[in-house]
């Protein structure tokens, strides 16, 4: 079983938009599990409108679900302690933090990544603005910069990300231009992610 958990610093960074399409992908993999550990139940609510490739669980249920899974992505509450961040990392065969690119992001990431210290861990960058803006590259090579482990994909900015959720779906549902753009950033990162298992 391989062990996913996505965590943020900060709210309304596609924390559980990440922890939905990272199942996705691993659900074509083999039998997947989204654990919804936010209080919010943002994981739990997209799965009720709609239909979802996996098994979306509340955290009190999970013990019993994750059983013969071979994929389980965690979706934790936003804004955990440096403690609480050491602990999932130790709980997790990956941890994986989205993160916004802009200055205001990136001091919190920095302090992030000196918590973790080295932890297996990698930022993923999210809501990126689309070219001709090079907030995200920039962002990129500033981490990089600071020794921060961060993936090559990036996840753009789309309108289709709120409609898969309003309609309960991955974006991969969706039929316009854009959202199989969007879908195919994550299918990068877990490509990523699948060259780290391995």
């Amino acid at each position: 079983m391989n062990i996913l958990t996505v965590t943020g610093y900060k709210g309304g960074v596609a924390k559980s938009t990440t922890a939905v399409h990272l199942a996705t992908y691993f659900s074509d993999l083999g039998k997947t599990v989204l654990v919804d550990g936010d209080a919010n139940r943002t994981a739990l609510n997209w799965a009720s409108r709609g239909s979802l490739p996996f098994r979306v669980a509340d955290e009190r249920q999970a013990v019993r679900l994750v059983s013969g899974a071979d994929y389980v992505v965690i979706d934790t509450p936003a804004r955990p302690h440096s403690d609480d961040l050491s602990e999932l990392a130790k709980g997790c065969d990956l941890l994986v933090l989205p993160t916004t690119p802009d200055v205001v992001s990136l001091q919190p990431m920095l302090e992030t990544a000196r918590d973790l210290g080295d932890a297996n861990y990698r930022a993923l960058l999210v809501i990126v603005p689309p070219y001709p803006s090079r907030e995200g590259e920039l962002m990129h090579t500033d981490l990089i910069k600071e020794g921060v482990p961060v993936f090559k994909a990036m996840i753009r900015r789309t309108v289709g990300f709120p409609k898969a959720a309003l309609a309960g779906v991955p974006i991969r549902n969706l039929t316009d231009k854009s959202a199989l753009a969007a879908w195919g950033d994550y299918q990068a990162v877990g490509d990523e992610i699948m060259e780290l298992w391995r």
